[in-house]
Order: structure tokens, then sequence, then C-alpha cells
């Protein structure tokens, strides 16, 4: 038995080299898009299977239900109890993760070649016929609900929470998809079942694999497990309307060190300048120790030990994102420099060096997020969720050099909106004061 975890730890650790990945499409006989890198080095599969929706998709009154239904898939199904199934993967040096957010369920799956049959069955029996046992469900909501109360008292989870419901208003991305103590306190075997029936559907589905198995086994493997899925499931909300304002929110809290979120309405993964944003918010906000952000704000000043800024393309909302954390008497100051190099690269733009030295960083790191089966079966599945073409992995870094300081200047003044941008600051901030009253 030991032997085999070792054997399967060993086996996670090997990848196919990232420029070598040949990504095949196939469509199974029941009419599932699959995609797959075959690669036959070593015994072992890892399988990625994505339903969109998520936490989004919870019905009303009923928050946190996904959430909890999703963490109860690994406590037990068909006849075998969480106990009994725990046991019955780890003899089979298999594992099986399952997590949920906002705009989808992941479930992701590691196997040995000699033990697939097995493990798959296991697997089947999780997502087709989960238990949802009393004493289960109430261990898991427990967790949860301990879990929210803790982040009730972290300053950097209020301070997310706040930022989204004002971006978001009522739309789900507004509110914890984990849900509230009173929610989560409130849900029944019954939300649970129908959080199931309404996530598990054809309609929004995407399967990726790597490793040990062909197209033909791959097929057989997905229809066997997906194919009797029911074809629709609860609709998906409608696009959120990303409202916000400038000005700064402060939300009182008791802590020697404020946390800033800041953001302002974002660009969309399809949109022809996406690449261009890309390159442009690596320049000033990265998270490198390059970017212009970490430069004023940390190394110049000392105001923070971390900076940073990204892109956010969800599913229904694009914004653009970034967080800071600074002592309370100096979090107005690192506020107003952020300000100030938000508006210096919207209307004067970046130079040359800043570009290329982005491009060199971005292409450069592209090939470390390929870091074994698993790791390329996610990127896969996210991929396919993105509407990508099979051939991005080896396009990618082309599209980041194509950039050009034109491209960036321009996006950078079209994009960047220094009086849109909103802080959201949690806190005894000193010599800041809330612009605006939500």
């Amino acid at each position: 038995m030991i032997r085999g975890v070792f054997a399967l730890v060993a086996l996670l650790l090997a990848f196919p080299a990232w420029a070598e990945v040949k990504v095949e499409s196939l469509t199974t006989p029941a009419g599932i898009d699959v995609w797959l890198v075959e690669d036959h080095s070593i015994p072992f599969t890892a399988l990625e299977i994505r339903f969109r929706g998520g936490t989004s998709l919870d019905a009303p009154g009923k928050r946190g239900a996904v959430h909890l239904m999703t963490a109860l898939l690994e406590e037990g199904a068909g006849e075998l109890d969480a106990r009994a199934h725990a046991r019955a993967l780890e003899s089979l040096a298999a594992s099986f993760g399952y997590s949920a957010s906002a705009d989808d369920i992941s479930i992701s799956a590691r196997f040995l070649t000699e033990n697939r049959e097995e493990a798959l069955a296991l697997l089947r029996e999780t997502i087709h016929a989960p238990r949802f046992d009393e004493d289960a469900i109430e261990r898991v909501r427990a967790q949860v609900i301990a879990s929210l109360m803790s982040d009730a008292k972290d300053p950097d989870a209020i301070a997310r929470l706040s930022f989204n419901r004002l971006a978001y208003g009522d739309h789900p991305y507004g509110s914890d998809g984990e849900g509230t103590p009173e929610s989560v306190s409130a849900l029944t075997r019954d939300d649970l079942l129908n959080a199931h029936a309404g996530a598990f559907a054809r309609d929004r589905l995407y399967v990726a694999a790597v490793g040990d198995v062909t197209a033909e086994d791959l097929a057989r493997i997905v229809d066997d497990l997906l194919a009797d899925l029911p074809e629709t499931g609860r609709p998906i909300p409608g696009p959120a309307e990303v409202s916000l304002s400038g000005g700064t929110t402060v939300v009182p809290f008791a802590t020697p060190q404020s946390v800033a979120v800041f953001g302002q309405k974002g660009i969309d993964r399809h949109d022809p300048d996406f690449f261009a944003a890309y390159v442009l918010n690596q320049v000033l906000g990265g998270g490198s120790f390059e970017s212009r952000l970490m430069d004023e704000v940390r190394e110049k000043r000392g105001l923070t030990y971390g900076v940073y800024s990204y892109l956010a393309p969800r599913d229904l909302a694009a914004v653009y994102l970034g967080s800071v954390a600074s002592a309370n008497d100096r979090i107005a100051e690192a506020i107003e420099v952020i300000r100030e190099e938000w508006s210096k690269a919207a209307t004067e733009g970046v130079t040359l060096k800043e570009v290329e030295a982005a491009k060199t960083y971005l292409t450069g790191a592209y090939p470390l997020r390929f870091d074994g089966n698993g790791q390329i079966a996610r990127i896969l599945a996210g991929m396919q969720m993105e509407g990508l073409p099979t051939d991005y992995i080896a396009t990618r870094n082309d599209q980041v050099q194509a950039v050009t300081i034109e491209d960036v200047n321009r996006v950078a003044a079209e994009l960047l909106d220094p009086e849109g941008l909103r802080f959201v600051v949690v806190g005894e901030p000193v010599g800041l004061e809330a612009t605006v009253t939500d």
C-alpha cells in the first residue's frame, strides 16, 4: 500500500514538456466533447471535469447550497459511506478533488492505469449517487460555518466581500458563494439534492484528460461516466452589471493594518485588446518586483510588503482588481500613490523598455504552469470554458510577443479609469475619509 502511494507521488512529478503538449479534440459516441493529451510514458492519467455555473446556481434563499453539496461529494456515494469510500480510494492509490467557484464546479481525478476501472467506478458513484448522509451533512456544515465565522474576522475576506457587493449588487457574484452562517444552517438534505440536480448536466459540461489513455478508451470512459447525466440543468444567471463608481469606502475594523481592495470595470477575455491589457497590467501591477506599483509603493516609500493588480474576466462580468495592505497611518498615502500611478499610466502611457520586460516575464513564466499532468488537465478544461482553440498553448506566447508599445498605450488610455477606480478599505485608517456612502 505504502509502495503504491509513493509510486503515485513519483508519477505526479512526471509530465510532458509544455512545448510538446499536443491537444487532440474528440467527440464521444454520446456526443460529449473531450480534449486529450495522450502520454504513455507513465501509467497514470489525470481527468478534469467541469460544470459551468458553480455557486451562481444557488436557488433563491438557498445561498451556499452548491458549495455544501460539492463539499459532500467525497463523503460517501452508492453503498459506501464516507469512511468506506475514503478507504476504497486509498487502496487504489487514487485521488479525487472537488471544488466550487462562482463560475464552475471542478472534479479532478488522478489514477493509475492498473486501477483505472475500479477508480472510475468510484468516481461515477460520487457524480451520480452521492449519499448526503445526515451525519456527513452536519459535520461538513459545521466546517463551512466555522470557515464563514473566521472570514467575518478576517480583514482580507471582509474587503473582498464588501467590494463584490458594491461591484455586483444583487447578482450572485455580489455575495459569498459559501453562503452565510444563517443560510447554511437552514439548508436541508432536499436542498442539497436539488443543488446536485441543477448543477450536473450535459449542457454545461467540459472534460479534459492527460496521460496514459487512448482516444478510444477515453471516449468509452467519458460516456460511462457522464452520458446519462440530464441534458439540461438550472439556468445560469445572466451577466452581472458592474456598477462601480470612483471613490473610497471605509469599513471600520479594529486592526493595526488596513487592507484595501481596489478595482474598476475590466476587459472581456475575448476582446481583441485583451493581450495588450494583459501586458499593460504586468507593467502596472502584475505582482513582480518590476511593476510600477511595487516600485512606487513598496520600494521607494516602504508603504507595504506587497501590492498587485490583475485582470479578472469572469464568465458573467469583467473587472480589473488590485489589493494592498499597509499600516493604518500609511494606507492613505499608499492609496494616493496607486491613484497617481493609475492616472499616470492612463495619460502618459508606459515605456518600450517596460513593455519588453513585461513580455519577457510573461512568456518566460508561461511554461512553468505545466508542472504536472493534473495541472495540464486543469489548463485544458479552462481553455475549453474560455472558448480557446486547441493550439492556444502553442500560440499564446506569440500573441503576447505581438503586442506593441502602441497597442499598450492605446489600451491604457481606453481601459484605465482613474476617476472610476474604487477603493474599499477595511481597518482604522488615519487621515483617510470615506468619499462614498453606500
